[in-house]
């Protein structure tokens, strides 16, 4: 069964509105420096208090603006433009853009809500070019853009090596996400320090071991996220000889074919695992042009059987889910 945007739009929709507005539970990556800092999450961030913590709110505000560029006609088209107009403020991404820029949060959302919120920035931009609402949310939101841009500057020269976890703090999926930024306002430098540290990173790598994937908590395919940030940095000729030297071996690549089972949808951990199926059919969607024959046809069974194990997931259910899946399934039905 193929699965569209339409199908699930307004569930979406509606589990996102609901969500950026939730401010408990929440889980802040808060470091304590004095006793005023100790501050409710919507006082801390104004603009993303809710989804249970910083880079879900800020994710499933990007869900939200694509959207309304992607679904003409949307039901909750409406209440979307009131909640950017009261989340995307000047003052709102001030506080914010003061937060981060705190000496003592230097590492604050590092990488994945720097990617994610570079990410909504350049959803923001590609729908002001329909949507006259969204060149204020831009223009407000630019601010914080431009000091996550500084970050990633001044960082990944330092990095000497990726992190390769199926978490947070992966590597090539911040700058996947960082990469569609740099190409939306054609930010040269951003790009070319992204090409640069990931042809670094992973140009060498080889029979990427896919049999140790997942682990228990993650929500990301390491290895395919890794695949589909080098099929947008190398062309098409290399990135076949890359591929046939990163490609794992048969008996292994079958282990991202499979969708992976999740026990416990209540738990905030094992339900990570629904992630896991839904970044797997957003990968390889975007790489399947790039297979032979034979694996392709496997992998486009593999799409659909990844996306029905894991789509309900996303608006139903435990909030440990809910608060965050919808954006990754909305990534997989969206891109490639």
């Amino acid at each position: 069964m193929a699965h569209s945007v339409s199908e699930y739009a307004s569930p979406f929709a509606r589990v996102a509105l609901e969500n950026v507005i939730r401010e408990f539970p929440n889980k802040p990556d808060h470091l304590l420096t004095r006793e005023a800092d100790m501050r409710r999450p919507r006082a801390l961030h104004p603009a993303f208090y809710g989804s249970y913590d910083w880079h879900s709110s800020v994710h499933m505000h990007w869900l939200l603006a694509r959207l309304l560029h992607r679904v003409p006609g949307l039901p909750e088209c409406t209440r979307i433009h009131e909640l950017f107009n009261r989340h995307f403020t000047a003052e709102n991404i001030a506080a914010e853009t003061a937060y981060l820029q705190d000496s003592s949060r230097g590492t604050f959302e590092r990488p994945y809500g720097w990617g994610w919120l570079l990410k909504l920035q350049a959803e923001l931009h590609a729908l002001a070019d329909t949507d006259a609402a969204a060149r204020a949310w831009r223009d407000n939101l630019q601010p914080l853009a431009d000091a996550i841009v500084e970050r990633y500057q001044a960082f990944l020269p330092l990095a000497q090596y990726p992190v390769r976890a199926g978490t947070h703090a992966n590597s090539a999926f911040g700058l996947l996400l960082a990469l569609d930024y740099a190409e939306t306002i054609q930010h040269i430098a951003l790009r070319r320090l992204i090409a640069a540290k990931a042809s670094a990173w992973f140009g060498r790598d080889r029979r990427y071991p896919a049999a140790y994937e997942p682990g228990g908590d993650d929500f990301l395919s390491a290895g395919l996220v890794e695949a589909a940030l080098m099929l947008r940095l190398v062309d098409g000729c290399s990135y076949a000889d890359w591929w046939e030297l990163f490609r794992p071996a048969p008996n292994e690549l079958a282990t991202w074919l499979l969708p992976v089972q999740v026990t416990d949808r209540s738990d905030p951990k094992l339900a990570h695992l629904d992630g896991v199926n839904l970044t797997r059919a957003w990968c390889w969607k975007q790489i399947r042009s790039q297979l032979d024959h034979e694996l392709r046809s496997r992998v486009d069974t593999a799409i659909e059987t990844h996306l029905e194990a894991s789509l309900p997931a996303a608006v139903e259910g435990e909030y440990a889910g809910t608060h965050w899946l919808a954006s990754f399934a909305l990534l997989a039905l969206t891109e490639g």
